[in-house]
Formats: C-alpha cells, structure tokens, sequence
C-alpha cells in the first residue's frame, strides 16, 4: 500500500459558519469550497494549507456519525486522512494486516472522491480515512 500525500486533517465544528470565520481572521485562510455530503451526513468546507487541507465538518443533526462524536468529545480532531492511488487495492492490504475496517468497499465522499475509513482501533486510536480522488 502506497501513501501518496495527507489528503486531509478534519476537524468536528458545532457551526460551520462561526468556524470558517475564525480560521479566516486568525490564519487568513479560505475555504475553496463548502458542500454538503448527505450520506456521510456533514456539511464541509475544505481550506488548503499547503499540499493538503483542513477539512471542517458540522454534522447534518445529532444521530449522524459527526454528531454522536460532537456530542461525546465536543469540537475537535476528528480524523486523519491520506490519498492512495488505489483504495481497494488499499483495503485489500490493511484487510490482510489484520485493520478492523469500518468499509470494506469505497464509497463516495466529498469532491466526489472513493473514501473508506480504518477504526481508530487499527491506527493507534485515529480515526482513518483513505481517500482516492476522482
């Protein structure tokens, strides 16, 4: 398995809004884009730092994954995610080294990526998740 790049940092907002606007003021920074992802259940903007981004999600409501993480840890770190080059192939190698994974197969994520996430149990307690752009 081959990471080419961190993807992303997300982190878990309780209002998008409020959110982007701090990290405009404080670190001058700008989304590039904001959308929503009905099944993940997350309204996101993405702000590129460098190679990757900082990805802000406010959960859609409380029984959404982002929302039952708010509500036991409050804001905070939510994941970490890499880009591959191949996520089955990916899945396939964590699979075989033993990662609990959450999705066995890919689904589509924000800007239309392939995602899939690797339980914090398999990667010293962060949650993980993989992404292979479209």
């Amino acid at each position: 398995m081959l990471l080419l790049n961190l993807d992303h940092v997300a982190i878990a907002v309780a209002d998008l809004d409020e959110a982007i606007e701090r990290y405009r003021s404080r670190y001058r920074v700008e989304p590039i884009y904001r959308e929503i992802v009905e099944q993940q259940g997350v309204e996101e903007a993405m702000i590129p730092v460098g190679g990757s981004y900082l990805q802000l999600l406010q959960p859609l409501g409380p029984e959404t994954p982002v929302g039952r993480f708010l509500a036991r840890h409050g804001e905070g770190l939510h994941h970490l995610a890499y880009a591959v080059p191949d996520i089955e192939a990916a899945l396939a190698h964590l699979a075989a080294e033993g990662a609990e994974l959450i999705d066995s197969e890919p689904r589509i994520g924000g800007r239309g990526a392939r995602i899939a996430f690797v339980h914090p149990r398999g990667s010293n307690g962060v949650l993980t998740e993989l992404v292979e752009l479209a």
